[in-house]
């Protein structure tokens, strides 16, 4: 105990600055926990949490629902494609600009890559629709003119999951360099220095010592990564859905805000969140444990 006083004094600030953060996260993370018994109840607008009728797992009926399966699916088949494309990209940016000797130049390319990651996914989907639009789109134009036919991306269900690769790969491979480039930086030179009497090349000294030391960060952000495979991102992907393309862009946070939102069905909508957060949890520990291995 008298250890404990005496590191308490000495590091007040970084206790306040920790307590700060712990009060935040019970404020914002736990206590809206409370508002999950609303999975359990038949909660109505006008009512309160504590006074809607209980009624046990009623509102899980949607596990025998096709609708919800064809939502499970659409959400899995966005997120898996998006995280085979957007996790190595980082990666492989960070090492390409390590690679650049030319500091400037390398400070520029820095700053051109991760200035995306500040736009907004709305002003994306109005980038993308001026972009791609049929009529006066740059790419439908260019398609015409080598002599194809306009199309209709932004309503096509077979262009909107790469539209939304790319543009998620586009938006945030240079945000998601700097963890990487940071974790370069920590490499001693001295290593370098000893690849390169040893008569290793360019290649040799990213397999060997570079990509190595970026094991620990790499993993790391692979189970950070885990449990967003059930969460597609309602920013990217609400702005792109339309009326043609929802076969496809019907995903579990858009299927959640419909019910919930738009149809006033709060507690339908919050078991179905609950559920995706538990399976998110899940894949979490899961993912950790293996990489433990």
């Amino acid at each position: 105990m008298k250890q404990f006083l005496h590191n308490l004094k000495k590091y007040k600030c970084q206790y306040l600055m920790i307590l700060l953060g712990i009060v935040f996260l019970i404020l914002f993370s736990y206590i809206p926990m409370l508002g999950l018994q609303i999975s359990f109840r038949d909660f109505r607008p006008g009512n309160t949490i504590w006074n809607a009728k209980f009624i046990g797992l009623d509102n899980f009926w949607f596990f025998g629902d096709g609708e919800f399966w064809r939502v499970v699916k659409n959400t899995l088949v966005l997120t898996m494609s998006r995280f085979i494309f957007t996790f190595p990209a980082p990666i492989i940016l960070a090492l390409l600009i390590n690679e650049i000797g030319n500091m400037t130049f390398k400070r520029i390319v820095q700053s051109i890559t991760y200035i995306p990651h500040f736009i907004s996914w709305v002003v994306v989907a109005y980038m993308l629709e001026s972009i791609l639009s049929p009529n006066k789109g740059i790419v439908n134009q260019l398609i015409v003119a080598m002599g194809g036919e306009p199309i209709f991306f932004m309503g096509s269900t077979k262009w909107f999951v790469p539209i939304v690769i790319l543009a998620s790969v586009w938006k945030e491979i240079g945000w998601g360099t700097i963890i990487y480039l940071a974790a370069i930086s920590s490499i001693e030179q001295e290593m370098y220095e000893a690849a390169r009497l040893d008569g290793a090349g360019r290649w040799a000294q990213v397999k060997y010592i570079t990509f190595p030391a970026l094991t620990p960060t790499i993993v790391l952000l692979l189970i950070l990564s885990m449990p967003n495979l059930l969460n597609a991102g309602l920013d990217s992907v609400y702005p792109l859905t339309n009326n043609a393309n929802l076969e496809v862009s019907t995903v579990l946070d858009v299927y959640v805000l419909q019910n919930g939102l738009q149809l006033g069905k709060y507690s339908f909508a919050t078991a179905v969140g609950m559920v995706s957060s538990v399976i998110s949890l899940l894949l979490l520990l899961i993912t950790n444990k293996i990489s433990n291995k």
